[in-house]
Order: structure tokens, then C-alpha cells, then sequence
């Protein structure tokens, strides 16, 4: 029996992604929405990254680490996206398995991280918050640099833990994974392995990873509205909370829908499809509109460069 599995395993060299389950007639508007939301993803991300480099204004911790944001926003959403667009117009919707594994991998590293930037990012608040006079001190170029590779590096080696694990089970089961991509619990249901171990590895990374990083998060929150509601001035108040909330937004939404994913029964895998779908596309799109829409620093670039593309358009023009 174990021969057979061992067989079956080698055996499989591409997976079918089942994608929604919706009626044919359907594909095209769902083709064109995913086409959209992944459009505006690299517009919105692209453009939040050039006005963060180019604005000399910009070269603060903050903004180094939405830049990053930005670059993990824009990675993994393009480690889903293009395949589920190809796979609306292809009749196989297969994936190769070295193209699963990648694909597993790269999302699993680019989420992971993103989870921890985030907790730093919120540090970043606190101290900017709490500590004003200190900010700068706290909050070197170094200490910036250090806690973005750390997210780096937790999300390597969580998503080498995870995808060693889950690719060293038998998929002798099915090949078809009823998602729109390479995802863990998908591929848990066609594996016809004991997924004890794998289910130990699994709620061991989930421990370590979203636990802290949700700690942090919280904590220096609860410092901050501490400290901004001793605050008398209500513009003070306001501008302090401003700062906040597109980050409490940001987390709230990604979060929020991984909580869903991973932690929720798996009933329902269309509603889990949903839900990916938040944290793959949504939440990049929404990002860089989230913070660009409540940030004066940003808006105020924006404009700059805008002006300096309108200005430089009309003297072509008037040349003409």
C-alpha cells in the first residue's frame, strides 16, 4: 500500500485548478473583474512605490515601509493573478507540479512577510506616537533595514517549512484542486496521506506567525489611543488617529479574511474561494488607494509629480 502511494506521488506532474464554480457565461465577467482588480493592483502599487522614491520628502521609516508594502502587495498578488486570468480561457486549467510548488511558495513568503511588516509598521506608529522626541533616534535607517529583512527572512523560512511539508504528501487522490490556486487546505483535501504531522507543522507556523505579529499589533495600539486620547486638542487627537487608521484598515481587511480562510471549518470552499480572493487581490488594490486617499504627504507628491507631467505635456504642445 505504501508502494502504491509512493507511486501515485511520483506519478503526478501537473494539478487541474478548478477555479469558481460558476456558469460558463459567467467567465468573462469574472475574467474582467479579475482583470481590473489586477490592473488597478499594479497601477496603485507601482505608482506608490515611484512618488516614495522620487519625493526626497517621503525618506521617512513610514514610507520606507509602505514602499515595501507595496513591493510584497504587488508580488503576490502576481503570483496568483495571471495564472487565474489564463486558466478563465483555458480548457486543461492545469498547472505543472514544479509550477504549484512555486506558486505555493512564493505566496506563502510574500504573505508571511507581509504579516510581520505590518506588526513593524505598527511599532513604527507607536513609537512616532508615543515617543515623538525619540523618533528619529529609535527608528534608524538600520533598525528600519533590519526589521524588513527579518519579515523577509520569518517568511522564508516559514515557506520553506510549510511547502516541504505539504509537497512531501501523496496526491494520490485526485489531481483536481478545487481552488484558483496552488493553496494549502485545497491541496490537504486530495492527498491521501496521514496529515497529522503536517496539521502539527501547520497550526505550529500559524502559532508563531500570526499570534506575535497580532500581539504587537495590538499592543502598541492600545499604547497609542492611551496616549493620543491625553491628548486636549481635538486637531491633535484627529491628526494622531488619522496617521493610525489606514493601517488598522489595512490589518483589519487581511487579517480578517485569513482568519476566515485558515481558522473557519472548510465547509464551504467557495466561500474560502471568496475569501482568498480578499486577501490576494483585494487588499493590494485597496491598499495603496487606502493610504494615498488619508495621507496629505502622499496626496501632496502625487499632485507635485501630476503637475510636473501636465506642465511638461503643455510645452510639447505649445512646441508643436
Amino acid at each position: 500500500m505504501g508502494d502504491r502511494r509512493t507511486n501515485n506521488h511520483s506519478e503526478v506532474t501537473d494539478f487541474i485548478l478548478v477555479g469558481f464554480r460558476v456558469r460558463p457565461e459567467l467567465h468573462i465577467l469574472l475574467f474582467l473583474l479579475f482583470l481590473l482588480v489586477y490592473a488597478m493592483v499594479l497601477l496603485g502599487n507601482v505608482g506608490m512605490m515611484a512618488i516614495i522614491m522620487t519625493d526626497p520628502r517621503l525618506n521617512t521609516p513610514m514610507y520606507f515601509f509602505l514602499g515595501n508594502l507595496s513591493f510584497i502587495d504587488l508580488f503576490y498578488s502576481s503570483v496568483i493573478a495571471p495564472k487565474a486570468l489564463i486558466n478563465f480561457w483555458s480548457e486543461s486549467k492545469s498547472i505543472s507540479f514544479a509550477g504549484c510548488v512555486t506558486q505555493l511558495f512564493l505566496f506563502v513568503l510574500f504573505i508571511v512577510t507581509e504579516g510581520f511588516l505590518l506588526a513593524a509598521m505598527a511599532y513604527d506608529r507607536f513609537i512616532a506616537i508615543c515617543n515623538p522626541l525619540l523618533y528619529s533616534v529609535q527608528m534608524s535607517t538600520r533598525l528600519c533595514s533590519q526589521l524588513v529583512a527579518g519579515s523577509y527572512f520569518c517568511g522564508c523560512i516559514s515557506s520553506v517549512l510549510q511547502t516541504s511539508v505539504i509537497f512531501t504528501l501523496s496526491f494520490c487522490a485526485s489531481r483536481t484542486i478545487d481552488h484558483f490556486y496552488c493553496d494549502d487546505r485545497p491541496l490537504q483535501r486530495i492527498s491521501c496521506s496521514d496529515l497529522y504531522i503536517h496539521k502539527v507543522v501547520y497550526y505550529f507556523l500559524c502559532s508563531i506567525i500570526i499570534l506575535p505579529t497580532i500581539i504587537v499589533i495590538i499592543v502598541s495600539y492600545m499604547y497609542i489611543v492611551s496616549t493620543v486620547l491625553k491628548i486636549r486638542s481635538t486637531e491633535g487627537r484627529k491628526k494622531a488617529f488619522s496617521t493610525c487608521s489606514s493601517h488598522l484598515g489595512v490589518v483589519s481587511v487581511l487579517y480578517g479574511a485569513i482568519i476566515f480562510m485558515y481558522f473557519i471549518p472548510d465547509k464551504f470552499p467557495e466561500l474560502s474561494k471568496v475569501a482568498s480572493l480578499c486577501y490576494t487581490l483585494v487588499t493590494p488594490m485597496l491598499n495603496p488607494l487606502i493610504y494615498s486617499l488619508r495621507n496629505k504627504d502622499v496626496k501632496e507628491a502625487l499632485r507635485k509629480i501630476l503637475g510636473k507631467k501636465l506642465f511638461l505635456f503643455n510645452s510639447i504642445l505649445t512646441l508643436l
